[in-house]
């Protein structure tokens, strides 16, 4: 189950935090309320408008190509009345000469129609995938925490392009039949008025079932879609960590269980198909069946002499323009109902709200920037985790410019205190500062421009090297991008690439070496010049060399900045101006790196424990170093003294 839920403010207890969440909204396909009819893509009508010469244009070509198509019968009512005889010759030429006058018309009237009505469904999709898109990018991470990646990547394919193929050719032709089953119908009521009435009570007998038919299709369609994204979901996260599939000879079993959810997808569509093809054999038997019978009345009348052969042809070829449009739009209904399934789960990521709320009329920071940051009294708990406390009564106030070192073991807290200055949570009680400036009274766009993050993960994206670097200052130039990546010690690499600062790197960076990503995201944050310094393990990803060149780089960066650093490795973290320790979500300890190794405690049992290890391995590459060193003289005298 996929659920968007967050933890209300005031919430003490985990039982108090599940009753919470009843109310809130939901992805889960289980539980998402059923919309009536084509509701979800009538909620596409303001997108539509925003068009209006488009849709002005469809519309009249749709007019002009309808009152052609109904001209046509009027033509051949004139020329079967008046027979086919020598004598008539010169009215029969005339009739055949208004029906090609006719058939360009429509030629040139269905082409408009076709060109507006597809123009505009593109125009359409593409502002819908734009607006899903901008909104998915204004939710916070928890949103996905709880909703899986391919679910979202198949909801703006998939789906999308289901809307799209409605609302350009599904659309051209619905409207196109639509217009004429009414038109024809119309003309068929002027022209035989009793045997429209009886085609009119035929009509309840068509359109119950389509009804009824529609219903069953759409639901069945939703269910489709949403297997349809069980399998994109599943083959994104299986493709995404394949180094990790292969290493551990998983192939097989996520072979049969992509299989799996492939064989539901199909089982699901093709009851969809079913039913689809159920649905129009019985809604076009029922429409010939009694165009047929109103037919057979008709000819009843010719033979009686109550109307004309002509007429009755003119009957005739309306009465089959409105059973052929009513076919198709029995088949288009179907595609209508697919797509009201697509709409909806698309409508679902359209409305999400953020539970980052951002405040209507923010608080502006003091300038210039000052960099200090403070940690009020905060507890916080993860919303999938509400029995544990990340953080409890936290307070911690940074200085200006000071560098403040943030250390325990895993899970004590530390990254949580991150997530929360980037705003990316809000804690449940407590108050955190920028410059004096609670974070939720702050527009967040504002305050994280004064804040560079490096953190533990190093993110780097499928563009060229020069928009890596440059992805938190669009304005920085090519000259600011060269300094930042050589402060980095990124230059160098970067310069032996085939195209320098202009070569791709493919998804997630993955031509590059784990240092070479770290230095570019270093690269990144020295470029982004902020007050405020967030480093997560920085150096983790490099060898010892690159880590000392980054290490005096970072150093350069510190300086007049305000830094928060986690570290696992203490040895990173004995330069801090102050060292916070963290252990169970609470700060157990605070001081110099000297003051908590007197003090005794947490800090002074890892760093105990850490640097005997780094002496022993110390001792040990240099008792290596040693022996080899001992075995190269030992070889050089050795063949010296056997020279002659």
């Amino acid at each position: 189950m996929t659920r968007v839920c967050h933890l209300p403010a005031n919430t003490s207890t985990k039982a108090d935090f599940l009753s919470e969440t009843a109310a809130l909204p939901v992805l889960d396909p289980d539980r998402r309320p059923r919309g009536r009819a084509l509701g979800p893509l009538v909620s596409l009508l303001p997108l539509v408008t925003q068009y209006p010469w488009q849709l002005l244009g469809a519309l009249g070509a749709l007019v002009a190509a309808t009152l052609a198509t109904l001209a046509v019968p009027i033509g051949v009512r004139g020329m079967v009345d008046e027979g086919f005889s020598v004598e008539n010759a010169q009215s029969i030429d005339q009739h055949f000469a208004v029906l090609m006058a006719l058939a360009a018309a429509l030629a040139v009237a269905s082409a408009t129609r076709y060109y507006f009505v597809t123009r505009l469904g593109e125009r359409v999709t593409a502002d819908l995938r734009s607006k899903v898109f901008a909104n998915l990018l204004s939710l916070s991470p928890q949103f996905y925490e709880t909703v899986r990646t391919g679910e979202i990547l198949s909801r703006l394919t998939a789906d999308t392009t289901l809307v799209r193929v409605v609302l350009t050719s599904s659309m051209s032709v619905a409207l196109r039949n639509f217009f004429l089953f009414f038109g024809a119908a119309f003309m068929a009521v002027l022209t035989a008025p009793g045997l429209s009435a009886m085609v009119l009570f035929a009509l309840p007998v068509i359109a119950l079932p389509l009804i009824g038919f529609g219903r069953l299709i759409r639901g069945l369609s939703r269910t489709t879609q949403d297997r349809l994204a069980d399998t994109g979901a599943f083959a994104s996260e299986a493709l995404q960590a394949i180094k990790v599939v292969q290493s551990f000879n998983h192939e097989q079993q996520d072979r049969a269980r992509y299989s799996g959810v492939v064989e539901r997808a199909f089982e699901a569509a093709r009851r969809h198909v079913t039913a689809r093809a159920f649905m129009t054999a019985v809604i076009i038997t029922l429409a010939f069946a009694s165009i047929v019978g109103v037919l057979w009345m008709g000819a009843q009348a010719v033979i009686a002499g109550e109307m004309s052969g002509g007429m009755l042809t003119q009957f005739i070829i309306y009465a089959v323009l409105c059973a052929s449009s009513l076919a198709a739009l029995s088949e288009v209904w179907g595609e209508f109902q697919m797509a009201a399934g697509a709409a909806e789960r698309l409508s679902e990521l359209l409305t999400a709200r953020s539970d980052i709320a951002v405040p209507t009329h923010p608080l502006s920071l003091p300038e210039p920037a000052q960099g200090r940051v403070t940690f009020d009294d905060v507890s916080f708990r993860y919303p999938l985790r509400p029995e544990a406390a990340a953080l409890e009564h936290v307070s911690l106030d940074v200085r200006p410019g000071e560098t403040v070192a943030l250390v325990g073991p895993s899970g004590a807290g530390k990254s949580t205190v991150f997530q929360l200055l980037l705003r990316f949570y809000d804690p449940q009680s407590g108050s955190i500062k920028i410059d004096g400036v609670d974070l939720k009274a702050a527009d967040p766009e504002v305050f994280r421009r004064r804040i560079a993050f490096v953190p533990q993960e190093t993110v780097v994206f499928g563009t060229s090297v020069r928009d890596n670097i440059a992805y938190g200052r669009a304005d920085a130039t090519d000259a600011d991008i060269r300094a930042a990546a050589e402060a980095a010690h990124a230059h160098e690499f970067i310069a032996s690439m085939p195209d320098g600062y202009d070569t791709e790197l493919g998804e997630r960076g993955v031509t590059l070496s784990g240092g070479q990503r770290q230095r570019l995201v270093i690269a990144r944050a020295l470029l982004r010049d902020a007050p405020i310094l967030l480093l997560d393990e920085a150096t983790s990803a490099l060898d010892a060399e690159s880590e000392a060149l980054v290490q005096k780089a970072l150093d350069r960066l510190m300086d007049g900045r305000t830094v928060l650093v986690i570290a696992h490795r203490l040895a990173t973290v004995k330069k801090a101006d102050r060292i916070v320790v963290f252990d169970k979500g609470g700060i157990v300890a605070q001081g110099t790196h000297a003051e908590l190794v007197t003090q005794g405690g947490l800090y002074a049992r890892l760093a105990r424990l850490q640097f005997d290890m780094t002496d022993a391995d110390e001792t040990a590459k240099t008792a290596k170093a040693e022996n080899a060193r001992g075995a190269r003289l030992h070889v050089v005298e050795g063949g010296a003294g056997e020279k002659p």
